[in-house]
């Protein structure tokens, strides 16, 4: 009997130590005509860029509830999320931020707006989450969800959330409301405190 095997989690490494083209070592230094440094192959001449990635979610709502998803998967494990994943290659953003929806819901959304913009330098990445309405309550969450669930703003779910990026953009989703709900689009970066 083999024991039992932990959520996987392997994020890629963000540094190659052979080249993808011709599978040479590749050496770290500022290639000609660029000011910082790169993975370059000496063998072909590949030069491997390495570029933030892109999370796209949505901030999906049904009758003025908003819906949370707890996580099934690392990291952050048992805690509360909006619905959001890594955009996938061939897919726009607004594409990305549903499919991750559905995936991790079950819930059919009318896409809105494009409401966050956050920079997280730290972890390389930029987060997007739009607007979104419920095409209606019925919920069925994917594997990467334990549960799904609409909250009313008493019950969101604070000291739960699993990640900085959906805490800030619920509280200003949740202050443009109470302003009336003359929602903009914020942009901007989180630094690397907690």
């Amino acid at each position: 009997m083999s024991a039992p095997q932990p959520p996987a989690y392997f994020p890629a490494p963000r540094r190659a130590r052979f080249c993808s083209q011709c599978g040479s070592p590749v050496s770290r230094r500022v290639p000609d005509g660029d000011n910082r440094e790169r993975d370059l192959c000496d063998h072909c001449g590949a030069i491997h860029y390495q570029n933030p990635r892109v999370v796209v979610g949505t901030v999906p709502t049904w009758q003025g509830r908003i819906l949370l998803c707890r996580r099934a998967i690392e990291p952050r494990y048992d805690t509360w999320t909006l619905p959001a994943g890594f955009m996938e290659l061939g897919e726009s953003s607004a594409q990305g931020a549903e499919r991750e929806t559905l995936e991790e819901s079950g819930a059919r959304v009318a896409l809105g707006q494009l409401y966050t913009v956050i920079d997280v330098p730290q972890v390389e990445q930029v987060h997007l989450f739009y607007l979104a309405e419920a095409l209606g309550p019925a919920l069925d969450p994917g594997p990467e969800s334990l549960e799904a669930r609409y909250f009313d703003e008493a019950e969101i779910p604070w000291d739960d959330l699993s990640f900085r990026t959906v805490a800030t953009t619920l509280q200003r989703y949740l202050d443009d409301r109470r302003r009336g709900g003359a929602f903009q689009t914020h942009h901007y970066t989180l630094d690397s405190r907690r």
